[in-house]
């Protein structure tokens, strides 16, 4: 999916756009789904693909929604993240390429990953 950034701001908020298009992060402990437990599926905020199933998250104490797994191994691109001096890898949606948070080594199993999402690059849809 290719827009313009533009088309972007035409359907996402400042805080979205920063974030989805611009790499940004909101601030820990400040986004509507980290503390979230209704069951449902995390979509991408920009293009509505599923991401994540909410049977993979967990409280990880970050201050942001973590999960230990997307929701299928071809829906999340993983690129490596040199930004303020540090070394990290950055996870992007694979249909939009919106930046939605950083993968890390320390997650519980079944993977020990924790995908360390950003609340404004998802949208929950709840199971009914």
């Amino acid at each position: 999916m290719q827009k313009s950034d533009e088309e972007w701001r035409e359907t996402l908020s400042d805080e979205e756009f920063e974030i989805t298009r611009n790499a940004g992060t909101e601030r820990a402990f400040t986004g509507i789904y980290w503390d979230t437990k209704t069951p449902g599926i995390y979509r991408c905020k920009c293009c509505d693909t599923p991401l994540f199933d909410s049977e993979t998250k967990y409280d990880s104490g970050s201050g942001w929604p973590s999960f230990y797994a997307p929701i299928s191994d071809d829906v999340v691109t993983e690129h490596e993240d040199t930004s303020y001096g540090m070394r990290r890898i950055e996870a992007r949606c694979a249909a939009c390429d919106a930046h939605l948070g950083h993968v890390f080594p320390d997650g519980p199993n079944p993977t020990g990953l924790r995908y360390c999402m950003n609340s404004a690059s998802l949208n929950l849809e709840e199971k009914e």
